[in-house]
């Protein structure tokens, strides 16, 4: 049984969700997003909020109850607050900056690395050491955000590099004489 799958997903104010011909389209004040339902599953709307049910009681009915439902709640998170990843920048000289459509990156190469940004994303470099990732599609706000830091992962000696805010860096002993 799906612990995740059996709590209803939530309907702010302002979001409007509709199921129809396969797929549930949600619609908010910061965009639309589309998902399609697997056909082992049942969508339904009622009361301001969304509940997922499983069609069978076959492993894949199972398994897609719970994914169906948490992706409806990203969907419904997304449209009506967004989703924001920040990323930090360590090392001397390393910094990052906007450059109208482009994130411009000085990461110690003897060039400057030019990250396009994609449409829906928005990226804002507050300081030149912290770089701000918003979006309302959670798994493009991650991409983006893995991206950016595999330009240049951290070090463990030092801990140079761009890391996610929230990460810690394991730090190693450096050589003894």
């Amino acid at each position: 049984m799906s612990r995740v799958g059996k709590n209803p997903v939530a309907i702010p104010q302002g979001v409007t969700v509709e199921v129809a011909g396969g797929v549930a389209t949600v619609k908010g004040k910061l965009g639309t997003m589309k998902l399609p339902v697997s056909s082992h599953v049942s969508v339904t709307v009622e009361d301001g909020k969304v509940s997922v049910k499983p069609l069978t009681q076959s492993k894949d009915a199972r398994m897609m109850w719970g994914t169906t439902r948490a992706n409806l709640r990203n969907l419904v998170t997304g449209v009506s607050t967004g989703y924001t990843k920040n990323l930090e920048i360590n090392g001397v000289g390393y910094r990052a900056s906007v450059q109208g459509k482009n994130l411009q990156l000085q990461l110690g190469f003897s060039h400057d690395v030019l990250y396009p940004i994609p449409e829906g994303i928005t990226i804002k470099c507050d300081k030149p050491t912290s770089i701000s990732i918003t979006g309302f599609d959670r798994q493009r706000v991650g991409q983006v955000a893995a991206e950016i830091r595999g330009y240049k992962r951290p070090e463990p000696y030092k801990g140079k590099g761009i890391k996610y805010d929230t990460e810690t860096i394991l730090r190693k002993e450096g050589k003894k004489k």
